[in-house]
Order: structure tokens, then sequence, then C-alpha cells
């Protein structure tokens, strides 16, 4: 079975849709220009194609494999007319997507009690709204949940999770400003090994000024939660700012150069014309994008479904 096959319900999927409907719209306008006046798809269709890919933030590399997988089947059926163009871009990307590591249907391993995810990624990007909205997804499932503020150099960083704790119900493990967050986040897997939660989500700080530095302390952080739970984190959770395109690429490169990173969520995609960035990075980074975020509200962070995500992307209205 296929591991897009996560049924999305109607709300979910509408939500999705009108999630990307900006990338859909611009993607859609493009694609309509590239091919007036053309019959069948040929080199010039390619290479517009081509600079729209790139220009939608999927990136040169997964563009580049995305138009020779075209140029395959254009030289296999002789000819393709270019009604048919939507149709083999959504088998196409939907095949890379299928090609490269997923996270399946699966939240999280329950045989692993407290589940630990670690938060990281760069200040602005949505980090601790994504872990506010995750508390809330594991809560109305019915788990436990403990929070952890070890972004312990920004006031705002811990103030903001814990409005979150109070606004989900969950506790929040915190230190004074400045802390060692390493120090936060041995007291966060205790205390969720105590209360017998089923998970806890740890947030982090996000600079990059210094990525020896990043890697030092991450690796500290992993280190002393070893020494409660030896195999956690169980979950490294990258937050990348969709809305960022080829910045958020970056962030990816620095963050993944810094720590054995697991699982990627893309947030902000509501608000930008660049969900292209989403095909790229899951297949340039071969880690599994597990969340999406395509809107404000709690459970507007879906679990990525590939086949979906590309239904909602190219659908024609």
């Amino acid at each position: 079975m296929s591991w897009f096959k996560k049924i999305f319900n109607k709300e979910e999927k509408e939500t999705l849709d009108h999630g990307l409907e900006k990338s859909n719209q611009g993607f859609f306008e493009k694609i309509s220009k590239a091919v007036v006046g053309k019959s069948k798809v040929d080199e010039e269709v390619l290479d517009d194609l081509e600079e729209i890919l790139i220009g939608s933030d999927v990136g040169a590399a997964t563009t580049i494999k995305i138009i020779e997988r075209i140029e395959a089947r254009v030289a296999r059926d002789k000819y393709v007319g270019t009604e048919a163009l939507d149709k083999i871009l959504r088998e196409e990307i939907t095949g890379l997507l299928l090609e490269n590591p997923h996270a399946g249907t699966q939240t999280i391993d329950s045989s692993k009690k407290p589940y630990i995810i670690m938060v990281v990624g760069v200040n602005g990007v949505g980090k601790t709204t994504t872990i506010g909205k995750l508390a809330h997804q594991f809560k109305s499932e019915g788990k436990k949940v403990v929070l952890g503020a070890a972004d312990t150099f920004r006031a705002a960083a811990v103030d903001q999770l814990v409005i979150w704790s109070e606004r989900v119900g969950v506790p929040v493990v915190k230190q004074s400003m400045g802390s060692d967050p390493a120090s936060v986040a041995f007291d966060t897997v205790q205390s969720a090994l105590a209360q017998g939660a089923d998970v806890a989500i740890i947030d982090t700080a996000g600079r990059l000024h210094n990525k020896v530095n990043l890697m030092n302390e991450l690796t500290k952080i992993k280190r002393v939660m070893q020494k409660v739970i030896p195999d956690a984190p169980h979950e490294i959770l990258l937050v990348l700012d969709g809305s960022t395109g080829q910045n958020a690429f970056e962030q990816a490169k620095q963050f993944t150069a810094a720590t054995e990173v697991s699982a990627l969520a893309v947030t902000k995609l509501d608000g930008t014309a660049k969900g292209g960035v989403v095909i790229g990075i899951s297949d340039q980074f071969q880690i599994p994008v597990k969340y999406i975020g395509v809107g404000e509200k709690m459970h507007d962070l879906q679990l990525f479904n590939g086949e979906e995500f590309v239904d909602s992307f190219f659908r024609r209205k």
C-alpha cells in the first residue's frame, strides 16, 4: 500500500486546497502562458516549464529531475499534447515524492514512552507555534504531553511557549533566562518520565551565527537527555518557513550539517506562492517532510501527504 494512502477527510482536503491557493494560482497562470498557441510538449515548452518550476522554488536540482522524467515520456510516446501536461506533471512529481523517504501516517512511535521530540530551526520560522499545534494534536488524540522551554536565550520564546502550554492545557518545564538549555532539556525528560507522559516536545534556540556553536549546543542537549533516556531524542524535527523559498533550503543545509535531523515541518505555506519548496526540500535532503503548515488555526498543521499535496498544488478549478 502506498505511503500516501492516509485518507484525508473533506475538511482536511479543503484546508490544504485553500492553503496552497496562492502557489496553485501563480503556477497555473505561468503554465497557461507557456503553452498558449502550442499543441504539443516540445523543447520550448520544456524550457519554459523548467523556468516556471525553478520560479516556484522547487529548486534547480529537483527541477532538472522532473524535466528529465517528462522528456523521457515525450521521447517514449513520440507525441504529447500540451493538454496532457498537467496530468504528466502530477504523475511525475508524485512518482518522485514516492521515491523519497517518507514519514508515513504515524505521528509518533508509541513503543517509546515518553517519545522525545527535539525541535530545531531559526527564530521566526514558526517553531514555537508548531510546537503548540503539535501539543494540541497529541492532546486531542488522548496523549499526555510535556513541553520544554530550552530556548533560554530569548525571553519571548519562553513566554510564547508558556502561553501555548496554557492555551493547550499541558505542563511546561522552564528555567530562568540564560539557563543552560541542556539543563532544561534534562529536566523536561525527567519530568515527562515521572509523569508517565506519552510525548515530550523540547524547543531549542534558533541561532545560526556559528555552525560549530550550534552543533556543540545541540550535541550537548542530546547527550544530557540520554542520561535519562539512552535513545533520546527519538525525533529531531526541523521547522522551515516555506514562504522564504530558497532561504529555507539554506537553513536546511545548515541544520542538517549541525545535527541528525530526522523529520521536517514546512510552515506558512498559506501566505506564499512558494509551495513548490516542499517538493524540492523533500527531494534534495532525503529527509521526510512530516508536517506542513497551511493556516493559522490549531488543526492547520497537517501530516504531509504527498499525493494530496500534489493534487492540491495542481488543482484546476
